[in-house]
């Protein structure tokens, strides 16, 4: 142990060394963009990438949901009738709702 100190000793009276270490510990530790802020703004950077890819792929699904809709009367009417539960005059709509195990719930 004493061999380690008197091998260390010189190099930490050295003012180079103890600027540089001392340089380095701030700029770790107590700068305003120290390495704990830059890991945590790091982690949180790939979350909202992956948040904006999920985000993009959202939208390229309903830009194409949106051109069938426009383009095809059809699936126009399909999703009216589907998602908003709209009939055509003088219609009458029955809904026939499954139940968890796949049976039909009039059986």
């Amino acid at each position: 142990m004493k061999a380690f100190l008197r091998k260390l000793w010189p190099w930490l009276r050295n003012k180079y060394f103890l600027t540089i270490t001392i340089f380095v510990v701030w700029m770790l530790f107590f700068d305003q963009n120290n390495m704990l802020d830059r890991l945590k703004m790091r982690s949180e950077i790939r979350q909202l990438e992956a948040e904006r890819s999920f985000y993009q792929e959202q939208i390229r699904h309903d830009s194409t949901r949106i051109q069938e809709l426009t383009t095809d009367r059809e699936n126009l009417e399909k999703y009216a009738r589907e998602q908003f539960l709209m009939k055509k005059a003088g219609e009458d709509v029955f809904l026939v709702v499954e139940q968890a195990d796949g049976r039909d719930a009039g059986k």
